[in-house]
């Protein structure tokens, strides 16, 4: 999800450079590193939440293959018309874009896997965020995060601090949390 500034989203030159910034860092470090670590199969359902311009949803739409879905939802009209983009070069017909600051309008327990990366720093009301992605998650689901600006020990104590996740395991990118059953 791009930063929020003081009035609403990030101005577009500024996502602009964000997004071509990102194709570097990936180009050192594949995203895919990061999703073989979430356990995605072919026909999950997943919610790239805070998605920015799609570092990873093309992978997970190949993840998830024709009888899976992802939906990648951001804040900033830019990073989904990118997706979008991104997606119809790919000739991928299972992503959807959802224009959202926090609630996905996605049915309860409907996700396989929600990815949380490089965006809860940034977050204006994590508590609430963290209820919409427990809501949607099935309870077998996975809420899969990382977050660059902040120790691996602060952000699952934020998670975790919520009362709706526990840690499952850590990897070398991720950490996974399970809903606790409701």
């Amino acid at each position: 999800m791009t930063p929020r500034h003081a009035h609403g989203t990030e101005p577009n030159w500024s996502f602009r450079l964000m997004a071509f910034m990102y194709k570097f860092r990936d180009a050192r470090l594949s995203r895919q590193a990061f999703l073989d670590e979430t356990g995605i199969k072919q026909g999950d359902t997943v919610l790239d939440y805070g998605c920015g311009p799609g570092s990873y949803v093309v992978k997970v739409a190949r993840m998830v293959g024709e009888d899976g879905q992802v939906y990648a939802l951001d804040r900033h009209p830019l990073a989904l018309k990118m997706v979008a983009e991104a997606a119809r070069r790919a000739h991928l017909s299972n992503v959807t874009t959802i224009l959202a600051d926090r609630d996905t309008s996605l049915p309860s327990d409907s996700v396989d896997v929600a990815l949380l990366y490089d965006i809860y720093h940034d977050l204006l009301e994590p508590q609430l965020i963290l209820q919409e992605l427990y809501r949607v998650l099935k309870p077998t689901g996975i809420l899969s995060s990382h977050d660059h600006h902040l120790e691996a020990d602060a952000l699952r104590q934020a998670i975790e601090s919520s009362d709706l996740f526990v840690l499952e395991r850590t990897d070398v990118h991720t950490a996974s949390f399970s809903p606790i059953v409701r």
